[in-house]
């Protein structure tokens, strides 16, 4: 073993014994409500990001198929060579349309989105404020950049004012924050943060990856959440999700900034045209959100009947209205114990611990989705009461 080897050995011995070992189970099915894992045991799924339980919808699953016979499998190309069909634009012009924007750009997942996005609008004689619980894609992508850095604490206002005062001479400042903190469940101040961007002539990005589809009175996110659609002046955001599952991201703004990112956005640049069957998948996933309000409902209904069973029986959560709700352990290796012992009881949940949230602060970060049932968020409720008062928690 060279010397490397032995180090990262020695590093990933600390992560188990501080229970910081991030493990992958094996799933033996279709993303659903229910999957099969080991043994074939079926248990009831409480940590996707399937929150219109779409990711294995018959129309989408049929279009994704008829995608790949009409289009193929894979254009083994990047967008400006020979990678674009219509259907590549199609998909544009409706983000467009649905987040009331004037163009939009599509990337392999919103992580390149973002992590093409700051280094080619901005330069050193340029200010980027961003949230201090920003996701990694937006820290990565600020690091890419040239431009001045500034941070101000989560969803302080105060601090991001005072930020906007001082930076007053720098040519061109943005303000770019999470749409929803993925790892609490709180919807960003975007009536606070597009008052203050106007104030002090800045704009505002928004990665909006844990709204999309389902956030806000039309399920255009956070955004259209606080009625600040047209303020926002870019999104970013995720085929990923909400609208599907699979892959795929995007950015939504200007005629301008769009035709830059085309011309100048690396990971757009020189990555591989985003699938056929995922852009027609998406498609379909954006005409059905639109034309059936019932998924977000259903949504709704199921995130406030599992707040509200999972505080009565004593867990201490986050407050918020998300389908992202996290139930706090504070402990990493109760939290991780407390997973193992979860899915034992026929529930997937997953511990979070540091790095990904500040120490002592571990959690058990559970997301509802329109699929389940109220039978199946009843026997999470009853077997988090199990664990809770096993581990002494309730």
């Amino acid at each position: 073993m060279n010397e490397l080897n032995k180090i990262l050995q020695k590093e990933l011995d600390l992560i188990k014994k501080n229970g910081l070992y991030k493990s992958e189970r094996i799933i033996h099915s279709p993303q659903d409500s229910e999957i099969r894992i080991n043994n074939n045991k079926k248990v009831l799924n409480f940590c996707a990001n399937n929150y219109l339980g779409l990711s294995n919808h018959p129309d989408i699953l049929n279009e994704s198929i008829n995608g790949i016979k009409k289009y193929g499998f894979g254009l083994s190309s990047v967008r400006f060579i020979c990678g674009t069909q219509s259907i590549h634009e199609q998909l544009e012009k409706q983000i467009s349309n649905f987040l009331n924007k004037e163009n939009t750009i599509l990337y392999t997942s919103c992580y390149d989105a973002n992590g093409g996005l700051f280094e080619t609008l901005f330069n050193e004689k340029d200010a980027i404020i961003s949230d201090q619980l920003n996701h990694a894609s937006i820290i990565d992508g600020v690091r890419l950049c040239k431009a001045n850095r500034f941070r101000y604490s989560n969803s302080n206002m105060h601090e991001l004012e005072s930020i906007l005062k001082k930076t007053q001479n720098f040519e061109h400042r943005i303000i770019t924050t999470d749409g929803v903190f993925s790892m609490d469940g709180f919807i960003a101040k975007l009536d606070r943060i597009t008052d203050l961007a106007e104030k002090y002539n800045a704009i505002v990005h928004v990665d909006d990856s844990h709204a999309t589809g389902f956030i806000g009175p039309n399920g255009k996110g956070s955004a259209d959440y606080h009625n600040v659609l047209n303020k926002v002046d870019i999104i970013t955001s995720t085929l990923g999700k909400a609208l599907g599952g699979a892959s795929g991201g995007f950015t939504s703004a200007s005629n301008e900034i769009i035709n830059t990112l085309r011309q100048k956005s690396r990971p757009y640049l020189f990555s591989n045209s985003l699938a056929p069957n995922i852009v027609c998948a998406s498609l379909k996933a954006l005409e059905i959100i639109q034309n059936n309000r019932n998924f977000q409902k259903n949504l709704d209904k199921n995130t406030r009947f599992f707040r509200k069973e999972i505080k009565n029986i004593g867990f201490e959560i986050k407050e918020g209205t998300h389908p992202i709700i996290p139930i706090m352990i504070k402990d990493a290796k109760i939290a991780q114990n407390f997973a193992k012992e979860m899915l034992e009881y026929g529930i997937y949940v997953i511990a979070f611990s540091y790095p990904v949230v500040p120490k002592n602060e571990s959690r058990i970060r559970v997301q509802i989705s329109s699929a389940h049932t109220e039978q199946q968020i009843k026997f999470a409720i009853d077997a988090f009461k199990k664990c809770g008062k096993k581990y002494k928690l309730i």
